[in-house]
Protein backbone atom coordinates (compact mmCIF):
# COMPACT_ATOMS: atom_id res chain seq x y z
CA UNK A 1 0.00 0.00 0.00
CA UNK A 2 2.70 2.46 1.08
CA UNK A 3 4.27 1.46 -2.19
CA UNK A 4 1.68 2.60 -4.12
CA UNK A 5 1.26 5.89 -2.62
CA UNK A 6 5.17 6.84 -2.87
CA UNK A 7 4.99 5.20 -6.83
CA UNK A 8 1.75 7.80 -7.65
CA UNK A 9 3.42 10.82 -5.58
CA UNK A 10 6.55 10.51 -7.86
CA UNK A 11 4.57 10.00 -11.35
CA UNK A 12 2.72 13.03 -10.46
CA UNK A 13 5.83 15.20 -9.27
CA UNK A 14 7.32 14.79 -13.20
CA UNK A 15 4.02 14.56 -14.93
CA UNK A 16 3.83 18.74 -13.12
CA UNK A 17 7.71 18.83 -13.39
CA UNK A 18 7.41 18.17 -17.08
CA UNK A 19 4.38 20.48 -17.66
CA UNK A 20 6.16 23.31 -16.08
CA UNK A 21 9.60 22.55 -18.51
CA UNK A 22 7.40 22.86 -21.62
CA UNK A 23 5.89 25.76 -20.51
CA UNK A 24 9.16 27.58 -19.72
CA UNK A 25 10.35 26.06 -23.18
CA UNK A 26 7.77 27.72 -25.17
CA UNK A 27 7.54 31.22 -23.13
CA UNK A 28 11.28 31.54 -23.99
CA UNK A 29 10.99 30.28 -27.94
CA UNK A 30 7.99 32.88 -28.19
CA UNK A 31 9.99 36.25 -26.21
CA UNK A 32 13.28 35.32 -29.21
CA UNK A 33 10.94 35.07 -32.30
CA UNK A 34 10.94 38.79 -33.78
CA UNK A 35 7.61 40.10 -35.36
CA UNK A 36 6.07 39.31 -38.99
CA UNK A 37 6.56 43.00 -39.76
CA UNK A 38 8.30 46.09 -38.42
CA UNK A 39 8.23 50.01 -38.66
CA UNK A 40 10.84 51.68 -40.96
CA UNK A 41 11.93 53.00 -37.42
CA UNK A 42 12.59 49.65 -35.91
CA UNK A 43 14.61 48.37 -38.83
CA UNK A 44 16.83 51.18 -38.81
CA UNK A 45 16.91 51.45 -35.12
CA UNK A 46 17.89 47.41 -34.68
CA UNK A 47 20.73 48.01 -37.21
CA UNK A 48 19.20 47.00 -40.39
CA UNK A 49 18.44 49.00 -44.05
CA UNK A 50 15.60 49.26 -45.82
CA UNK A 51 15.84 47.76 -49.25
CA UNK A 52 13.22 48.99 -51.28
CA UNK A 53 13.99 46.84 -54.13
CA UNK A 54 12.19 43.34 -53.13
CA UNK A 55 9.09 43.14 -55.34
CA UNK A 56 6.18 43.32 -52.72
CA UNK A 57 6.99 45.18 -49.73
CA UNK A 58 10.34 46.51 -48.81
CA UNK A 59 12.54 44.32 -46.99
CA UNK A 60 14.85 44.73 -43.62
CA UNK A 61 18.19 43.99 -44.68
CA UNK A 62 20.78 43.16 -41.61
CA UNK A 63 21.09 44.25 -38.07
CA UNK A 64 17.98 42.33 -35.92
CA UNK A 65 14.80 42.71 -37.91
CA UNK A 66 17.34 40.92 -41.04
CA UNK A 67 14.42 39.24 -43.39
CA UNK A 68 11.30 41.05 -42.26
CA UNK A 69 9.17 43.24 -44.06
CA UNK A 70 8.71 46.93 -43.33
CA UNK A 71 5.54 48.38 -43.25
Amino acid sequence: MRIRRILATVIATAALAGLGLTGAATATAGSVTPPGSVTPGECTDGGGTIDRSTPVLPTCRGGMYDGQTVD
